[in-house]
């Protein structure tokens, strides 16, 4: 199974029934619990003082406290069943610290009493004078001003927890009943709900309270020919968004119509489960595709993946550096490439971005990890190679006076590590849409969704599928195809862009789960772009000979 998809299935099976049981995702609770306030902000403060202090007095020159309160909703349904509905809260304080140049890191669940957090850091401190026996270069941290008390809310208008469970279950059967009236055997649904409460306090002198929310309505439809016994299916057109069940709130001019409705800040899911058990039917009767060089226009629900597999993670710094490499290998965008300055990646019509600010994004945060305020910056201009994803002990190694701000846990009980910021394809300058793109193509296909990949160890040669493909001929849609995937390396690929839609078009696509690491942990992150064309690609005939 792949890093994509090992949370996102697993909550829809058995993995469902063991979160409650599991340390970190938390304790069974009643939803009603969701919604209880938590610990006092000052509570929260005394409680970092007491590690920060207790860490000083043991020999650590730099002391980090997280205490969180991780809280999460998934509602599972499959037809006119509900399969399950999982309530977890997980609350505890992770301490981290720096003695004598290297890493330490104690946790503790359920701390109420300052005397608990002190005894963490100062098991932290005995676990960094440990590892400083076997140290070989010092921790660099970059410097990092403090902030003071601040706080940071996701700027959601409704509490996904605020909803009533009997309303989304309705909603979920309503999507169900729909998938089943127009034409699919069975149907699965889920709707995932995230809050995490995060608060942050170092030596740097920052104390700052966090309110991140995520949420992810999510399904998959089968149809089935009776007489072959084969089947076809299609997932949701929606991406996980950094926002309340406002997002389930669609307004007008959230959608984007074309061949299928695509949807921009708000998501129909009845509109889409409608569409999606009609076409997977489709699919059952569509042409197997001819292998082939193709014209592709790939719509963000589709690209975003792309980027993720073959942006996001090869320009993660700890990848290039080769001290991580589980669930994606390591990267073939090495630092000398880098420092060469001239290292194509792309056409000079990619422009590839980080950013931890975009609102709506699973990614948006005020502060990282790390206390590092969160920003936007560059990782291919024009085409070229300019600049990785780095954290405080990693910034100095690409010369940079500053992290990015791409630090991540998990839970307190994790160790916070780099991981991937919303990475993004800046849109097209010039004006034009979908359907404009697709009248200059003679021989092309308009991929839509997400599907199957497969990438190398070092994020280079690669094979990805999606979700609907439409063959385009002399600048019309021909029809629909099955049995599509394309396969290239990630310069050739990117070199092969020529058009991108501008603006109007940009949306977002992302992971809700998306694992790294070992132990493994899992983090959400989105991808933009607008819709965008790249020439000449390789087409092949997935079909099973018999």
């Amino acid at each position: 199974m792949n890093r994509r998809d090992f949370l996102q299935w697993t909550g829809l099976g058995a993995g469902a029934f063991l979160l409650p049981n599991n340390t970190v995702f938390g304790r069974s609770v009643a939803p009603e619990a969701l919604l209880e306030p938590g610990v006092d902000v000052a509570v929260k403060k005394r409680l970092a003082d007491a590690a920060l202090n207790a860490a000083k007095a043991k020999g650590a020159s730099y002391t980090d406290v997280r205490i969180g309160r991780y809280l999460r909703q998934f509602v599972v349904t499959r037809e006119d069943k509900v399969q399950n509905i999982v309530n977890t809260e997980s609350y505890g304080v992770g301490v981290r610290v720096i003695v004598d140049g290297c890493w330490g890191f104690a946790s503790v669940v359920d701390a109420k009493s300052e005397a608990q957090t002190a005894k963490a850091a100062e098991e932290a401190v005995a676990i960094a004078k440990a590892n400083a026996r076997l140290m070989k270069q010092p921790v660099q941290l970059a410097p990092q001003k403090g902030f003071g008390e601040v706080s940071w809310k996701a700027p959601i208008k409704k509490n996904a927890f605020e909803v009533p469970i009997k309303e989304k279950v309705d909603l979920l059967l309503s999507v169900n009943d729909a998938a089943m009236k127009n034409g699919a055997n069975y149907v699965n649904s889920v709707l995932f709900m995230v809050n995490e409460q995060k608060y942050f306090a170092s030596t740097d002198g920052s104390y700052i309270d966090q309110d991140v929310h995520r949420i992810w309505p999510t399904f998959t439809v089968t149809a089935i020919d009776p007489k072959s016994g084969k089947f076809e299916t299609r997932g949701e057109l929606s991406a996980p968004m950094g926002m309340g069940y406002d997002y389930l709130q669609v307004n007008p001019g959230d959608k984007i119509t074309g061949i299928t409705t695509r949807y921009n800040k708000g998501y129909d899911m009845l509109e889409d489960v409608t569409a999606a058990a009609r076409q997977a039917r489709e699919k059952l009767t569509a042409k197997s595709v001819e292998a082939g060089k193709y014209d592709l226009i790939l719509d963000p629900s589709h690209l975003w993946l792309t980027i993720h597999e073959s942006v996001g993670h090869p320009l993660e710094l700890d990848r290039v550096l080769g001290y991580e490499a589980n669930f994606a290998g390591t990267s073939f965008a090495t630092l000398d490439k880098w420092k060469s300055k001239n290292f194509n990646y792309g056409s000079k019509e990619v422009n590839l971005f980080a950013d931890k600010t975009q609102e709506g994004s699973l990614g948006a945060v005020g502060w990282d990890d790390e206390g590092v305020k969160t920003k936007q910056w560059d990782l291919v201009k024009d085409g070229t190679l300019v600049n990785y994803q780095a954290i405080r002990d990693q910034a100095h190694i690409i010369g940079e006076n500053e992290s990015q701000g791409c630090c991540y846990a998990d839970s307190w009980g994790s160790v916070q590590f780099q991981r991937m910021a919303n990475v993004s394809l800046a849109p097209g300058k010039t004006p034009v849409s979908v359907e404009n793109m697709i009248k200059d193509v003679k021989k092309g296909i308009y991929i839509i969704g997400d599907g199957s990949f497969s990438i190398d160890q070092q994020r280079y040669n690669f094979q990805f599928g999606g979700q609907l493909f439409y063959e385009i001929k002399d600048g019309k849609i021909a029809g629909m195809l099955k049995d599509v995937a394309y396969q290239s390396n990630t310069q050739e690929f990117w070199n092969s862009c020529v058009q991108i839609c501008d603006e109007k078009d940009y949306r977002l696509g992302g992971s809700f789960f998306d694992g790294k690491g070992q132990p493994m942990q899992v983090s959400a992150v989105s991808h933009g772009s607008s819709t965008t064309r790249f020439n000449g690609v390789n087409v092949i005939n997935t079909a099973r000979k018999i």
